[in-house]
């Protein structure tokens, strides 16, 4: 015979369901959040650069080297992270992350010689490591047993770029009422404003457990290495082209007599255009799968490479919009498949390899991309590009075959 008072006490499916949503949601927004602070954080160092250089009084090559740390120290310490959230969880560690990068732009804030300016940047580095792993993984978790990873990994991607764009456009409104002091101190503070929200909307590992429970068929299954290591290749390839096609842009647009003002449009368009094609192939993967979108984003980014050596500055213009779709739409396709060519338990592992090895590729392009074009030319240099990129198209197809495996 059934308690009466135990079935009174017993949560209803409906009740159990709309607490399932809720965890997914604000599990999603916090991921999301993170993602648009960290990359609004690691972009606007972009903005300061030259502002450094004239106080500071450095060479191009201590510019570089400035930049350099705090990306160096994101891509080498993220593997480190994800191992690290094994033994101290990863909200603790995505939050701690947040915290300290935070922190460490209140330290450059103070900084009064290049000394203490590059040790901020280490840490904030070292605090940015674990955004990218950790976020995606609490994604793919919490979206697993209702279903839609793809596509919330897709919108995960998209907050990035809109990070990317607000807090550099926030601290080129600040430098002009304020110093450049207190505006990365105000950026700093930013930072511990969003590890404390962080703190709050995560889940607990209690609420994650619960809902990892419901699973049915989980994404991950034995994993394939194959089909990883050709993913892992075709992030690299994809990221190296994109960002030797982003250091060549401004100079073939000057080529074909574009202005400042111009070639500042010319990249707007392209931004705006690769914001929304993170978001939209996202969700074009889930429907037709991912080899036949990478085909599809990839073949197209390797014509319009080509066809904008040819195009006079009008057509480049016009065509803008749909390069940055599909230059930068791959990137959240591929995301969506590291959960699922991942072994058990090496989800955090395996984002963190994925990521390391994008920010990896899209860090050395430039400077080897940059002395073929010194040897060479800017359009043969974009040419090597856009035939480079075809290579991911066999890649796609192992990937695929480490999918059906």
């Amino acid at each position: 015979m059934n308690d009466p008072h135990t079935t009174a006490l017993a949560p209803e499916p409906h009740a159990i369901a709309i607490s399932d949503k809720s965890l997914r949601r604000r599990s999603l927004f916090a991921a999301c959040g993170a993602h648009a602070v960290h990359d609004g954080l690691t972009d606007v160092i972009y903005v300061l650069l030259p502002i450094w250089q004239a106080q500071f009084a450095i060479s191009y090559a201590m510019v570089g080297l400035l930049r350099g740390s705090y990306s160096g120290m994101m891509a080498g310490f993220q593997l480190l992270a994800s191992r690290m959230a094994r033994r101290w969880g990863r909200e603790r560690m995505l939050v701690g992350g947040t915290a300290l990068a935070g922190l460490a732009y209140l330290i450059a804030g103070q900084a009064g010689g290049l000394a203490v300016l590059l040790l901020a940047l280490l840490l904030g580095g070292l605090g940015a490591s674990t955004q990218h792993p950790l976020a995606s993984s609490i994604v793919t978790d919490t979206h697993e047993a209702g279903g839609g990873v793809k596509e919330a990994l897709s919108q995960y991607n998209f907050a990035g770029d809109i990070g990317k764009t607000l807090i550099p456009a926030l601290v080129g409104l600040l430098l002009l009422v304020c110093s450049w002091q207190a505006s990365v101190s105000l950026i700093g503070l930013l930072g511990l404003a969003a590890a404390g929200l962080l703190w709050w909307l995560l889940p607990k590992p209690g609420e994650l457990q619960a809902i990892q429970k419901k699973v049915l068929k989980p994404i991950a299954g034995s994993g394939s290495a194959g089909g990883f290591r050709a993913l892992l290749a075709t992030g690299t390839l994809d990221s190296a082209v994109r960002m030797g096609f982003l250091t060549f842009l401004p100079f073939l647009l000057k080529s074909k007599g574009a202005g400042t003002a111009g070639i500042g449009v010319a990249l707007s368009l392209l931004f705006v255009g690769g914001a929304f094609g993170k978001l939209l192939c996202g969700y074009l993967g889930a429907r037709i799968g991912m080899m036949k979108t990478v085909w599809l984003t990839e073949s197209m980014t390797s014509i319009l490479i080509v066809a904008a050596l040819w195009l006079p500055l009008a057509g480049i213009m016009a065509m803008l919009p749909l390069l940055g779709l599909a230059l930068n739409g791959t990137s959240s396709v591929l995301y969506g498949v590291v959960p699922e060519l991942a072994g058990p338990g090496k989800r955090e592992q395996a984002f963190a390899l994925f990521y390391t090895g994008t920010i990896g590729g899209g860090a050395l392009s430039p400077v080897l991309f940059g002395a073929l074009g010194d040897h060479t030319s800017v359009p043969t240099a974009l040419t090597v590009l856009a035939a480079l990129l075809l290579l991911t198209l066999p890649l796609a197809w192992k990937v695929q075959k480490g999918l059906r495996a």
